[in-house]
């Protein structure tokens, strides 16, 4: 199987064997192949041994900004799989109406990228909050217009809370 991972704005191709053995996995990543072993520890929490080295990574399968922590460090990923029915209606549900760019944990407004009325490309940075000590860069998930921005810089947010409207 093939797929194409968008990880921090980075397109990447990834290519999926079948199991070598219970929990190990062929994978060619742009064109280095290596082995991972994979292990669900709890819902949403994965142990991964790649080429030797331990990471655990925790999903964050927010909708609008799913993202992958490992370790301390947050990876906003977005996987384009043709044969997914969840892609292709998430395609198409985007093409129509206003979306809302929402806080996917509580935190404090370091940036706002755009002013009302910008044009925005799909996937472009339109806010950025600090949780738990990280910088969160919020993009939106199709191109548009800016309708309203909900926040200020330094306004403190709660996990849910929108701060902009893409139209």
């Amino acid at each position: 199987m093939t797929l194409s991972i968008e990880v921090n704005g980075i397109l990447h191709k990834v290519e999926l064997d079948q199991a070598i053995e219970e929990g190990s996995y062929r994978v060619v990543l742009d064109g280095q192949e290596m082995t991972v072993d994979a292990r669900l520890l709890r819902e949403g929490v994965w142990s991964l041994i790649v080429e030797g080295t331990a990471y655990r990574c925790v999903l964050d399968e927010d909708p609008i900004t799913p993202a992958i922590y490992v370790g301390s460090n947050r990876y906003s990923y977005r996987i384009d799989d043709p044969r997914s029915l969840g892609s292709r209606r998430g395609k198409k549900g985007l093409a129509a109406g206003p979306i809302s760019i929402v806080a996917p944990m509580p935190g404090r407004v370091i940036r706002v990228l755009v002013s009302e009325g910008d044009e925005v490309a799909s996937h472009q940075g339109i806010v950025v909050i600090e949780a738990m000590k990280m910088q969160n860069e919020l993009k939106t998930p199709k191109a548009g217009r800016v309708g309203r921005i909900l926040v200020e810089v330094g306004s403190p947010v709660n996990s849910g809370q929108p701060l902009a409207i893409i139209e």
